[in-house]
């Protein structure tokens, strides 16, 4: 076992900022800031253009042979995945078919400018097309009229639903471009692993169920709002009857197919060159088969329809329906962002370069806006795609260029070959990619056994956004959150530490065998949190279950007492016995520190007391705070703590702090924390100095320590101490061993 000896003195923060000077750093003021922020010089522009420009910076070192060939062959294989997603996703959206492919095209070429992820297909995202499909199905339902808006008089259903997607998903844009704009990419960071896992699971549950009517061939209106899945399934089930076997064996089939050589995928994936486009290659087959035997006409299945060539007219934003869909606009803009840069995340670590989250803001805010203005729905990026472009070997989003590319040559030329694909097809599709997202649920039992607090997070956030919608879950699943982490900042686990045997190692008395609290009252109480208005009660609470006593009950019982005892003196009536005075009506001297000066002689307030006097025992003579893990404090705190300190110091207990963070000790000066009482000496720089400087003013009985200039840490050493006695010394040690060191008898 390696060991180590240290020798160095014993340090106060006091002692230790007189013997080690320290550099004064000179903070910028908020002038400086914003006279540096408009500072303009060619260097400052340089990087100004790279940053808002990342494809510079990768063009630049862009390898031509070894890394063309490969993004070739991601951009096509993305591209076909990307065209059939668009097709189906935008069912999700409740909008027709081909308006997903605008959402595959107009987004991914102004990614390719702006983004800073070099991996990461952009497009269609089906829990933000769910989330679109919510707000168009409330403003246009399926059933009865539209909601009035000024500008849909002259249109048709389809383009006023049209209008509400490209409408909100410019707001959104705008929402997500304002935050990247005004730095604020770190809102990403509230919404934690469990909770995006809960709400993905709900949404995923929500797309199945918005998918059944496709893969049953049903006529079920869009229903949007609170319980909306289960007035859905409702709807379903009464129809169950009229389910078009044709969509359902095809649906059944497709699936079956998918989900098989899917797995396949998975498991040979280090073996096949490129994954196999399966569902690519089970649309064309369903569209020939469907085109050969008529489905639409022999069988009643909903096909694809007509898709109309080219791109359609660029299109302005409906303030109206700005004002409708805000509240909605807000949590998918945040989710789309919160999934794009977790993915992007993923992929720059595995590929080793560096993602802006406010440039990504900025890129997918421009991407929608100039997408919304085209009729596109709200981009984000799709695990799957994203893992086929990266999985085919896509180097630079060049890929993500050529598969906008592949989606352009069937917006204007191909697209009337997926004309007769049903629509089953494409909610099996959907339904198999749900695979992911569906077995997130895997994760319950294990949040249970290893973080309840999380798992509870993940759970409400899964069932209120299954029953309330996704915009009022996830506001559901953040309140939540946020409450837990105050839950946990509000009710930490605070301990009382005790000596580990032979060592300078302070750990929970609870948790060790060999470990040594030393006679005479020596508590060492410490709290694992940052003190703060919400949580300081607690925490005095905390620390007198630890000392055992209530520290102003028993300074109040002590005054009384020299009431009393002031009274007798008087009197003359000291050894007779008398009742304790029980007067109150003067508090607030009660809480004062106890005056001796008109007492002959000093009271031993742990000795029996004259006239049957009784007084709590105070046992503990020195309390050491441990402030590691105290990051800040409060105003309220430090009133509190202040107020805490003076009742112990008032019952003769001696208080010390350790190991306190150099922002809080200047924020105590600061705050003139101390006075005559409270003093900065009680500060001590590790919790092992204070332990030694209070065995120094109260030994333990029999031995007297050599309090020369140097203390010796000595680990693992044997009983026989050599190198640190001085002549004339005898060697012996104390019983403990938290710092071994040579002391003479008295």
């Amino acid at each position: 076992m390696k060991q180590y000896v240290v020798a160095r003195p014993l340090y106060s923060e006091d002692a230790f900022a007189d013997e080690h000077e320290k550099i004064h750093r000179h903070h910028k003021t908020l002038r400086h800031h914003v006279k540096q922020y408009f500072t303009c010089d060619l260097k400052r522009a340089k990087n100004a253009a790279l940053s808002l420009l990342p494809f510079i910076g990768w063009m630049r070192i862009y390898q031509l042979k070894e890394w063309l060939l490969s993004d070739i062959v991601s951009g096509v294989s993305t591209g076909l995945v990307a065209v059939l997603q668009g097709l189906a996703y935008s069912l999700l959206a409740s909008l027709p078919p081909w308006y997903g492919l605008f959402t595959a095209f107009f987004p991914v070429i102004i990614y390719f400018f702006l983004g800073t992820s070099r991996h990461i297909s952009v497009g269609a995202f089906p829990v933000l097309s769910l989330m679109v499909g919510a707000v168009v199905t409330r403003l246009v339902p399926d059933e009865g009229p539209p909601i009035n808006i000024t500008g849909f008089e002259g249109l048709t259903s389809d383009e006023q639903r049209v209008m509400v997607a490209a409408s909100v998903t410019f707001l959104m844009g705008i929402m997500q471009l304002a935050m990247g704009l005004l730095q604020v990419g770190f809102i990403v960071m509230y919404l934690s692993d469990t909770l995006v896992s809960g709400f993905t699971t709900a949404a995923a549950i929500h797309i199945l169920v918005s998918q059944l009517k496709f893969v049953l061939g049903l006529v079920v209106p869009g229903l949007s709002g609170p319980l909306s899945i289960i007035y859905t399934l409702e709807k379903i089930f009464v129809q169950i009857e009229k389910t078009n076997v044709c969509d359902l064996v095809t649906s059944i089939l497709i699936m079956v197919v998918v989900f098989i050589v899917k797995e396949i995928n998975d498991r040979y994936k280090a073996k096949l060159p490129v994954p196999i486009p399966i569902e690519v290659i089970m649309t064309v087959i369903a569209c020939g088969v469907s085109y050969a035997f008529n489905f639409r006409v022999i069988y009643k299945v909903d096909v694809v329809g007509r898709i109309p060539v080219g791109y359609e007219s660029p299109m302005a934003p409906n303030m109206q329906i700005f004002g409708e869909t805000a509240v909605e606009a807000f949590p998918m803009a945040i989710v789309g962002f919160a999934v794009a840069f977790s993915v992007a995340k993923v992929y720059s670590v595995k590929h080793d370069y560096i993602i802006d989250g406010n440039q990504e803001l900025i890129a997918f805010g421009a991407s929608n806006i100039v997408g919304a203005a085209f009729k596109s729905f709200a981009a984000s990026t799709a695990l799957s795609r994203s893992a086929v472009q990266e999985s085919t070997g896509g180097k630079t989003q060049i890929a993500g260029l050529l598969s906008a590319l592949i989606v352009m040559v069937v917006t204007l030329a191909i697209g009337f070959l997926l004309e007769p694909l049903p629509k089953s097809v494409l909610g099996a599709v959907v339904i198999v990619n749900l695979k992911g997202m569906l077995m997130q649920i895997r994760e319950v039992p294990y949040l249970w056994r290893r973080d309840r607090p999380d798992c509870v997070v993940w759970v409400v956030t899964c069932l209120a956004s299954i029953l309330l919608g996704l915009d009022l879950g996830l506001a559901v699943g953040l309140g939540i959150e946020l409450l837990t982490v105050v839950f946990r900042a509000q009710f930490p686990r605070c301990s009382v530490l005790a000596n580990i045997t032979g060592t300078d190692i302070y750990k929970d008395r609870k948790d060790y065998m060999s470990i040594y609290e030393p006679e005479g009252g020596v508590k060492i109480f410490r709290i694992p949190s940052p003190i703060f208005f919400a949580n300081i009660d607690f925490f005095r609470g905390k620390l007198v279950e630890a000392v055992g006593f209530n520290p102003l009950r028993v300074l109040r019982k002590r005054n009384k007492a020299l009431r009393t005892i002031r009274k007798l003196l008087k009197k003359g009536e000291l050894s007779g016995p008398i009742e304790e005075s029980e007067d109150e009506s003067n508090m607030e001297e009660l809480d004062q520190p106890s005056d001796f000066k008109d007492l002959p002689v000093q009271v031993n307030w742990n000795s029996e007391l004259p006239a049957n006097i009784q007084v709590p025992r105070v046992d503990v003579h020195s309390l050491i705070l441990d402030f590691s893990a105290v990051s800040f404090l409060d105003i309220s705190a430090l009133k509190g703590l202040k107020a805490a300190l003076k009742e112990l110091i008032r019952v003769e207990v001696e208080v010390y702090i350790v190991a306190c963070d150099e922002y809080i000790l200047e924020k105590l000066h600061s705050c003139k924390f101390f006075d005559d009482e409270v003093k900065s000496s009680m500060f001590f720089l590790t919790l092992h100095d204070a332990m030694l400087h209070i065995l120094e003013k109260h030994p333990i009985r029999g031995a007297k320590p050599y309090l020369g200039p140097h203390r010796f840490i000595h680990r693992n050493l044997s009983d026989s101490c050599v190198s640190c006695c001085l002549t004339g010394y005898n060697n012996s040690h104390y019983p403990w061993q938290p710092m071994q060191w040579c002391v003479k008898f008295a």
